[in-house]
C-alpha cells in the first residue's frame, strides 16, 4: 500500500467571502494561505473561475494567479480550473503565457468544460462568443496548440504563450473529461470535493483511456477533497458546520457567504437536505490529524491517486491556517 508520505498533496482555494467581510479581505486571506502552505510544503495553490456568487472571490482567475504567484517564491500556482467555454483559446493561451514567462516553472493551467455559472451569467459573459461545452476538447487542442512550439504554418500566434508549454490539466465531475483526459495523456483532477458519486468510476475510465503522451508516460490521477482538521475531533465538527451551512445554501440557491459556525444543525436543516450535504460532502476529512490519517489512508488504498488537492472553507482565516498545517504532519507521516 502507498504511504501517504508518498502522496504529494496540495491546496485548493475557494477565496471564501464572509459575513461581514470584504472581496479584498477574501484576496489578501487567499496570498496569506498560499504563503503558509508554502511554507508547510505543499505542491501547490490552485484557484478556480466562479461567476456570479458572492460568496467566491475568485472570478477573474488569471490576475488572482498572477497576485499569488507574485507574492510566493516556490509553490506551483493555477487554475483549478479555468471555465474554457467561457473563454476564447487564444484569450487563455495569452494570460496564461503571460502568467508563465514572469513565474517559470511554476504555472498551472486546469481546464474545466463546465461554465462555472448559471446560464444567464454565462451569455453574459460570453456575449457573441458561441463557445460550449460541446466544443470543450477541440478548444483544448486549440489551447495547447498555442502554448506549443510555433510551426512554420501557423498564422496565428499567443504572445507570450507560444513555446511556454504551460502544463495543461483536465477537471471534471464526471466521465467525460476522464476519457479525454486519458486519450490525451493530460493530467486528470477528479471532482470529488462536491461531486464524489462517480470517483471510482471516473479514475477507472480515465486509467483504462490512457494513452502515453509527450507530457506523460503514465497516469497521473488528483482528487479534491474537503478538509476541516482541528485538535479534536469535537472542534472539527463545531467548525464544519460553517461548511454545511454554506453547502446548504447552494442548494437552496441562497447567499453563498460564509457563515459562523454553530453548535448544532438542527432546525438549520430539513432530514433531505441533511443527506444532500452529507452526499455532496461524501469524501471530507473532518477531525482530529488521528481520524483524518486513517481516513485519508483508506481513500489511497482505495484509489491509487497521486495527489491530494484539498479545499477547507472555514469562518476564520486562522483556523484555515491551522487545518492545513495540522494536515500537512499527517501527510508527512
Amino acid at each position: 500500500m502507498k504511504p501517504l508520505s508518498a502522496v504529494k498533496y496540495s491546496t485548493l482555494d475557494l477565496v471564501p467571502v464572509r459575513e461581514n467581510g470584504s472581496p479584498g479581505q477574501s484576496l489578501r486571506n487567499s496570498l496569506d494561505l498560499a504563503q503558509h502552505v508554502e511554507k508547510l510544503g505543499y505542491t501547490r495553490f490552485w484557484v478556480a473561475e466562479h461567476h456570479n456568487m458572492d460568496g467566491i472571490a475568485s472570478s477573474a482567475t488569471s490576475v488572482l494567479i498572477g497576485y499569488l504567484a507574485g507574492g510566493t517564491s516556490t509553490i506551483r500556482v493555477g487554475s483549478g480550473g479555468v471555465m474554457l467555454p467561457n473563454h476564447a483559446p487564444l484569450v487563455i493561451a495569452e494570460q496564461f503565457g503571460t502568467l508563465e514567462s514572469l513565474y517559470p516553472g511554476r504555472i498551472d493551467l486546469g481546464l474545466g468544460r463546465a461554465p462555472g455559472s448559471d446560464q444567464m451569467t454565462a451569455r453574459a459573459l460570453r456575449r457573441e462568443r458561441s463557445g460550449s461545452a460541446d466544443d470543450f476538447p477541440e478548444d483544448v487542442a486549440e489551447l495547447m496548440a498555442y502554448l506549443g512550439p510555433r510551426t512554420p504554418e501557423q498564422r496565428v500566434i499567443a504572445m507570450p504563450g507560444t513555446g511556454t508549454n504551460v502544463p495543461v490539466w483536465l477537471l471534471g465531475s464526471s466521465l467525460f473529461s476522464a476519457q479525454l483526459a486519458g486519450e490525451r495523456g493530460l493530467p486528470y483532477a477528479f471532482a470529488s470535493h462536491f461531486a464524489p458519486r462517480y470517483l471510482h468510476e471516473a479514475i477507472r475510465v480515465y486509467r483504462n483511456h490512457f494513452k502515453p503522451s509527450a507530457v506523460l508516460d503514465k497516469p497521473y490521477v488528483m482528487l479534491g477533497v474537503p478538509l476541516v482538521a482541528a485538535d479534536t475531533d469535537e472542534q472539527a465538527d463545531y467548525l464544519a458546520t460553517s461548511v454545511y451551512q454554506r453547502i446548504l445554501a447552494l442548494m437552496r440557491g441562497q447567499s453563498l457567504v460564509q457563515r459562523k459556525p454553530v453548535q448544532s444543525m438542527d432546525g438549520l436543516w430539513l432530514p433531505h437536505e441533511k443527506e444532500a450535504v452529507a452526499s455532496f460532502l461524501g469524501l471530507a476529512m473532518v477531525g482530529s490529524p488521528a481520524k483524518i490519517r486513517a481516513k485519508l489512508q483508506v481513500l489511497i488504498e482505495q484509489t491509487g491517486a497521486d495527489e491530494l488537492i484539498f479545499t477547507c472553507d472555514l469562518y476564520e482565516h486562522a483556523d484555515r491556517l491551522h487545518s492545513y498545517e495540522l494536515l500537512s504532519q499527517v501527510m508527512k507521516g
